[in-house]
């Protein structure tokens, strides 16, 4: 019989409604909260959502949810847990853990208590008086308290779902993978019309539009950690490998570019999109955001410049910001997003926003600006 989990998406600040709805793209109904996306699912789900899902952080399954005011509690709570239900004899599992706003603040002591009772409940369930061996796969429990309430968590995802692997070099700054796919799903672009990053930096935003460009998922070419689980059965994850590579669409003809003030990161750029496959559909130049021009019609630039954070840089910032206004008013039929921590955006700029929505970009609290083109004629 198929088991039924409660399963998580961790979500940046921000992107919580972006994760639900690619959740419910693949067939889950799933719940806001903060932070996290809340759904039910089975093995395929687990699979399939580390596979899919381009802007959540990792999936993790629920064990169990409950109010814990002392470590008397915390301990015969956790130990009630089936635990045997998701822990082989020789799982390896180290606990992590976090608490916020609890009467149960020693984050060490809530690490220990919870080991502990798991322990006792695998001696008990595997009926075994000796230390448990812990050689086998690795299980990354984590226990997080939040106002008195304990959630106890398998993460099944392993490295961040940021992680796609086709990074092989970065710049300075780099913009995680996670948030350029959610740049990209708040714009109006579609495959058939032209794309450009202007700040591509090591290309990050440019790739990702290839992967959503030609639906490709955008873990199909890494493991997770849950692959290595005696419950997760192979044909579960070949069977989600199968149907993303049916669903790719590889035949997409693309228009993207990327530009790059910087030769260094236009070549990182270049290595970076070949890595992930994208080497001839993607096109990097090195050149100044003043120089872009085209005679593209319905485009869209999806842009992450440097935001003026050092006062030293604020001026030089500026200057680019008022330059970038100037050359993209030629561009009226395109949509231009502009993402940046600088609150005088739209004044130096010289255009007021269609939309702003606030993002965080790390632990810097920007603005996405939104400036919409005139619509295509109905076909």
């Amino acid at each position: 019989m198929t088991k039924n989990y409660t399963i998580v998406a961790t979500a940046a600040m921000g992107l919580e409604a972006i994760v639900a709805k690619e959740v419910k793209a693949l067939g889950y109904d799933a719940k806001v909260d903060n932070g996290k996306v809340i759904f039910k699912g089975d093995e395929s789900a687990i699979a399939r959502c580390n596979l899919w899902l381009r802007t959540a952080d990792r999936i993790k399954i629920i064990v169990g949810e409950f109010k814990a005011y002392t470590f008397d509690e915390l301990f015969e709570k956790t130990k009630a847990l089936n635990w045997g239900d998701y822990l082989p004899v020789d799982a390896e599992f180290p606990v992590q853990g976090k608490s916020v706003k609890s009467k149960l603040f020693s984050v060490p002591d809530c690490q220990a208590i919870v080991k502990k009772a798991i322990v006792e409940k695998m001696k008990a369930h595997y009926k075994k008086s000796s230390w448990l061996e812990e050689s086998g796969p690795l299980f990354k429990v984590e226990i997080a308290l939040l106002k008195d309430v304990a959630t106890i968590t398998i993460d099944t995802s392993g490295a961040g779902l940021h992680k796609r692997g086709y990074r092989v070099n970065q710049g300075e700054a780099p913009l995680k993978e996670t948030l350029a796919a959610a740049l990209i799903q708040l714009t109006n672009w579609r495959p058939d019309k032209p794309f450009c990053d202007p700040f591509c930096g090591s290309g990050t935003i440019p790739i990702e539009a290839a992967l959503i460009g030609q639906n490709i998922a955008p873990g199909f070419n890494r493991e997770f950690i849950s692959e290595t689980w005696p419950w997760m059965n192979q044909t579960v994850w070949d069977q989600a490998r199968i149907e993303a590579e049916d669903l790719a669409n590889y035949d997409q003809p693309l228009n993207i570019i990327g530009s790059d003030i910087d030769h260094r990161m236009v070549n990182i750029a270049k290595g970076n999109a070949m890595e992930a496959g994208f080497g001839d559909l993607i096109t990097f130049k090195q050149m100044q955001v003043t120089d872009f021009t085209s005679n593209d019609e319905y485009g869209v630039i999806v842009g992450n410049p440097p935001y003026g954070e050092r006062l030293g840089d604020r001026k030089a910032v500026e200057k680019m910001y008022e330059e970038m206004g100037r050359t993209f008013s030629k561009l009226d039929t395109w949509s231009i997003y502009i993402l940046t921590s600088y609150e005088q955006f739209e004044e130096v700029y010289g255009k007021k926003a269609t939309k702003k929505r606030k993002l965080f970009n790390g632990f810097i609290r920007t603005d996405l600006y939104q400036f919409w083109g005139t619509k295509p004629p109905k076909q």
